[in-house]
């Protein structure tokens, strides 16, 4: 247990966070399957990116990690056993290059990981042709990938409706496909559409053609050039100190935040501006400040379609949670497929400290409710781990379980919270 800190005082404080996991992972791929070797400046060094380095030495790349940058050497593609972990990238990503490998490729991970949905990739590639066996009690996690050693691809229709990394983890190998690959989405909207976007300017940026239109993505085969990459901020990781700044009065900034990025962590500027916090980008810096109001109660809750900006949920569900207003976030049904439940885990959590929420079909109905303290459970998501310190920081009392946990994306948690905090 985590005595998460109470603030005292409004949080005054100039954050730095580390690179963005999900553009790590995708350099890192690319890398591993370009013309020559590249590096990644300013990669995050997590356990979900550790997992990803690891996957790929395991199929055949040289990765070698100096502090924050990594220098990958492509090489022959070969089978192996892949440890996933919880990471969604390694497990949706790594498939589509195993089927390119000259051995069967093995993949495990967590507990948990094998109940997160995997259909979108594991249904694609067979329906590409490739030999793909599940080879434990579910449809996900443990798989067994038959690789040949190359891979046609083609056209493949998927519903992608669950998660957008089933599109990506494909595109991302389309280049090394004989054909290429085209996928289309046929389910219902998909979700967290900026990653998708993510994928293809990176793929464009390695010299790869990617043609685009309605849920249609082609990806032609090619070489995908070697090259340097430089990784931009986490700015999901950045919403919960930018958080506390809304929900404790105070003002704190974020450095290196890009003035254009297709990361979803951007829209965190508009949510708490709309909520009452004042947002200002300061383009000279590169930095984005929040000051957040004098009376936490005059913060305002907001209706929110959050379908493509699903993983800042928790951050928001927490401000929401301790303004002075309704809220209904909606349009994340998929996060029921993320590390937990994460629907069920937030109305449980708020819930037994006094929050009044209310789950629906695709989302949460979120009352003004005075809270108290309690134990936090974190369910293993570094998520809602970080949910649980926000809350801390305006109720006394707090314990959230497992802290530890938000090193599957930011490491060091707990000591950049005490840092922020002038613990």
């Amino acid at each position: 247990m985590w005595p998460a800190p109470v603030a005292t005082a409004p949080v005054t404080a100039t954050v730095t966070v580390p690179g963005s996991k999900s553009m790590t992972n995708r350099a890192l791929v690319l890398a591993a399957l370009a013309d020559g070797p590249g590096t990644v400046h300013g990669a995050l060094r997590s356990r979900d990116t550790t997992l990803m380095a690891q996957a790929l030495r395991t199929l055949g790349a040289t990765v070698d990690i100096d502090g924050d940058s990594v220098h990958v050497v492509p090489g022959p593609l070969h089978g192996g056993e892949v440890d996933c972990g919880l990471a969604g990238n390694v497990m949706r990503f790594i498939p589509p290059l195993a089927v390119l490998a000259d051995g069967d490729v093995l993949l495990d991970g967590d507990p948990a990981a094998r109940r997160r949905p995997m259909d979108g990739t594991v249904s694609g590639l067979r329906a590409l042709g490739a030999t793909v066996e599940n080879t434990g009690d579910g449809p996900g996690l443990p798989l067994r990938v038959h690789g040949t050693g190359s891979f046609r691809g083609g056209e493949v229709h998927i519903d992608a409706s669950a998660s957008s990394q089933f599109v990506s983890g494909l595109l991302l190998a389309g280049p090394r496909y004989d054909a290429g690959v085209t996928v289309v989405h046929t389910g219902d909207a998909v979700p967290s559409l900026p990653h998708i976007e993510m994928t293809v300017e990176m793929l464009r940026h390695a010299g790869v053609r990617v043609d685009t239109a309605l849920n249609r993505w082609t990806v032609h085969p090619g070489p995908v050039a070697a090259r340097t990459w430089t990784v931009e901020p986490d700015l999901s990781n950045a919403t919960p100190f930018l958080a506390a700044a809304a929900v404790t009065g105070g003002t704190v900034r974020v450095t290196g935040w890009p003035q254009t990025t297709t990361q979803p962590g951007d829209q965190i500027r508009v949510i708490l501006e709309e909520m009452g916090a004042t947002v200002e980008y300061h383009a000279a810096s590169g930095s984005l400040e929040v000051t957040g109001p004098e009376d936490r109660a005059s913060l305002r809750g907001l209706t929110l379609d959050m379908h493509d900006i699903g993983e800042l949920t928790p951050t928001v569900a927490a401000v929401c949670a301790l303004a002075g207003g309704r809220s209904h976030l909606y349009g994340v049904a998929h996060l029921r497929g993320h590390e937990t439940d994460r629907l069920a885990a937030l109305a449980a959590e708020l819930g037994a400290l006094g929050g009044r929420v209310t789950e629906t079909d695709n989302g949460l109905t979120i009352d003004p409710a005075p809270l108290h303290g309690g134990t936090w459970h974190s369910y293993a998501d570094h998520r809602m781990a970080t949910a649980g310190a926000i809350i801390g920081l305006a109720v006394p009392g707090v314990a959230v379980e497992d802290i530890g946990t938000t090193a599957k994306t930011l490491p060091d948690f707990e000591a950049r919270w005490a840092d922020m905090l002038g613990a």
